[in-house]
């Protein structure tokens, strides 16, 4: 009996062990199912998109930039491939420093590479590709190619690079591109928001993804202002991937779509005319078709070459370029601002023509002085110049007819008529960063110096420089050409631009860039009294002798304008130190009666305006009414057609 309960009792127990691994092992199993669903039908998505993303590598493409040519369709700016070798952070195998250690020892990397790289890295994410070198050749591609294996998260790729043919030529107008920094992606990102939430339609283009895989941006000039037209849209691939980072094969694309073709109004002839002229010399000119607002020449001396800029400048050329006193960096004809001097007399003697301060008929003899509240202001020529009426004024440039003139009108009667010329205003110019000056006047000096009410007041002896292009005037070289172009149109105001024609990349429209229309309230005949007056100073005035034996008429004006003050005493170039000798500008317009080209030229501490603006103003002329219709105009470089970059990348 005994014997039976204890083995009931060992079977009882046994059967509760049973029991109990089997609930144990049905509650194992009940976890790992309800896991499995949880994890199968709650989180599916989530779990499946991470698992993609580690099978699948999302890549951006980034668009080739568009061209720009000139109005003759001679290449200023393009686009050309090369092999960048890349680093994705994120991706490789050990620490960082160790991995370019030993890709050195396959492809050359120095030191100015790795401090390129590293300044990248700091804005921007890990799991992007950088490029650790640039330009590798052929032999150093398929050496890493053989090797590749060894490094995960490295890989060869085609990226476009810019390019800028003539280098130096319309460096100021044209811009470079430049490494994207974090102000450019703070602006991107502000870009986009503003295309997500503003009023206006939304444009794909602006939105922040389409610069993911970018690496470049316009930083200045039209590369800057028509960023958005220039950049194209981004285009993807899926690319599906080991666990080791290496591609397997690409499962779908969409393809980048490259920038617009710009046209631009420039003649790269006529303005490596004025380049050549300019060589040795600070300065600028603006040339502008009168009857379109075309600009035909921007010149800015010295200028730069701007393929220094695309893979970012080294520290030599950044240091020869940003201490050079002669500011090569610097915009003179956008944003550098001068006294125009006696090129300002012209559209005086139209004020008081239009005002009834003047007739032409009108004439004084000239003393040689003008006297204020006992201040003598002097004329250039001792002794005077006899009796002068208008024509004589602008022909032989008399000072005291002017002097005589802004007093009679005041500051504010004349600012009021030079503001629809383009004095003292921005003239809308499609490039960003331009200066508006000053045209003087008692508010505007009220506001100039508000910390010191003493200041505020206007004084009488303020007006009488003005007459004369001195004083308070301070005006861009773009601005006097625009009034010059505007004058030679007969009042008729066309908006000054560089960008003649946009093509679409995708549908090949293209698009005419027209300019804004107005017209300047004054007399036809009163504008052709100014005109004659300048005609004849080209021919027998103060700009004679560099317009002599020329087979066309001209019309212009010389002007010279003060730096510094002498403080009564006598000016003598030689006896001063160059920075401080007076500034040389000329006005021109060509043919007189139908005027196709309009300039304004500056070249600074140039002295005598007769000996160095105006025969730079004859270079020009001749070069664009005589020279360049003897020769056919150059045409636009062969272009292959651009393999998309994606399919030059080597084959793992």
């Amino acid at each position: 009996m005994i014997e039976l309960k204890n083995a009931a009792q060992q079977l009882r127990q046994f059967r509760i062990r049973v029991a109990i691994a089997g609930a144990f092992v049905f509650l194992c199993f009940a976890l790992l199912a309800g896991r499995l669903a949880f994890l199968q039908l709650w989180h599916y998505r989530q779990y499946a998109s991470q698992a993609d993303e580690n099978r699948i590598s999302i890549v951006p493409v980034a668009p080739r930039r568009g061209m720009i040519i000139d109005r003759n369709g001679v290449v200023l700016a393009k686009n050309y491939p090369v092999y960048t070798l890349e680093i994705t952070a994120s991706k490789i195998d050990g620490a960082l420093d160790n991995v370019i250690d030993r890709l050195s020892s396959v492809v050359a990397i120095e030191a100015v590479d790795k401090r390129r790289f590293k300044k990248l890295l700091e804005h921007s994410k890990p799991f992007n590709g950088l490029p650790i070198r640039l330009h590798l050749t052929d032999a150093e591609v398929a050496r890493f190619v053989v090797q590749r294996f060894r490094f995960p998260g490295v890989e060869v790729r085609t990226r476009w690079f810019r390019s800028y043919p003539l280098k130096t030529t319309s460096a100021h107008a044209i811009g470079y591109v430049g490494r994207i920094s974090a102000q450019d992606q703070a602006r991107i990102a502000l870009m986009s928001e503003r295309n997500e939430n503003g009023p206006g339609p939304y444009d794909p283009r602006l939105n922040a993804n389409n610069y993911k895989g970018s690496n470049t941006i316009g930083k200045t000039g039209i590369e800057q202002s028509y960023q958005t037209e220039l950049h194209g849209q981004t285009g993807f691939k899926a690319v599906e991937v080991t666990a080791a980072g290496r591609p397997v094969r690409t499962l779908w694309r969409n393809p980048a779509t490259p920038g617009n073709r710009l046209r631009l109004t420039l003649d790269s002839g006529l303005q490596q005319a004025a380049e050549r002229a300019f060589t040795g010399k600070r300065g600028a000119l603006v040339a502008i078709e009168p009857e379109t607002g075309e600009i035909l020449a921007f010149v800015s001396a010295p200028g730069f070459d701007p393929d220094l800029f695309v893979d970012g400048i080294d520290q030599m050329h950044w240091n020869e370029i940003n201490t050079s006193p002669d500011r090569p960096l610097l915009n003179r004809a956008l944003r550098g601002t001068y006294p125009p001097g006696s090129t300002y007399k012209p559209f005086m003697a139209l004020a008081a023509l239009t005002l009834g301060k003047r007739t032409p008929q009108w004439s004084f003899y000239d003393p040689g002085r003008y006297t204020l509240a006992g201040h003598v202001f002097r004329d250039d020529k001792p002794g005077g110049h006899g009796w002068v009426n208008m024509a004589k004024s602008i022909v032989v440039s008399c000072g005291t007819y002017y002097y005589m003139l802004a007093h009679e009108m005041g500051v504010n009667t004349i600012a009021k008529f030079m503001k629809p010329w383009g004095f003292g205003r921005l003239t809308g110019v499609d490039l960003e960063g331009e200066i508006r000056g000053v045209l003087p006047s008692t508010e505007w000096k009220k506001h100039a110096y508000r910390r010191r009410p003493e200041q505020q007041k206007w004084y009488d002896g303020e007006t009488i420089s003005l007459g004369v292009g001195q004083g308070y005037n301070a005006f861009t070289i773009l601005q006097l050409a625009h009034a010059v172009a505007t004058l030679a149109n007969n009042g008729m105001v066309m908006k000054p631009h560089l960008v003649k024609e946009i093509s679409d990349a995708r549908t090949r429209v293209k698009k005419r860039v027209s300019s804004a229309k107005g017209r300047i309230n004054v007399k036809e005949q009163d504008i052709d009294v100014i005109k004659r007056a300048m005609a004849d100073a080209v021919t027998h005035g103060t700009a004679a002798a560099s317009f002599r034996g020329a087979p066309y008429q001209a019309a212009g004006k010389t002007g010279t304008a003060q730096v510094y003050s002498l403080r009564g005493g006598k000016y003598h170039a030689h006896q001063v130190a160059r920075e401080r000798r007076d500034h040389a500008l000329f006005i021109a317009f060509a043919p007189l009666n139908q005027p196709v080209i309009a300039l304004a030229l500056i070249v600074e501490n140039g002295g005598w305006a007769w000996q160095s603006a105006a025969p730079i103003a004859r270079q020009m002329l001749d070069y664009y009414l005589v020279d360049r219709l003897k020769t056919p105009p150059q045409t636009m470089e062969a272009v292959p057609s651009n393999p998309s970059p994606s399919s030059l990348n080597p084959t793992p």
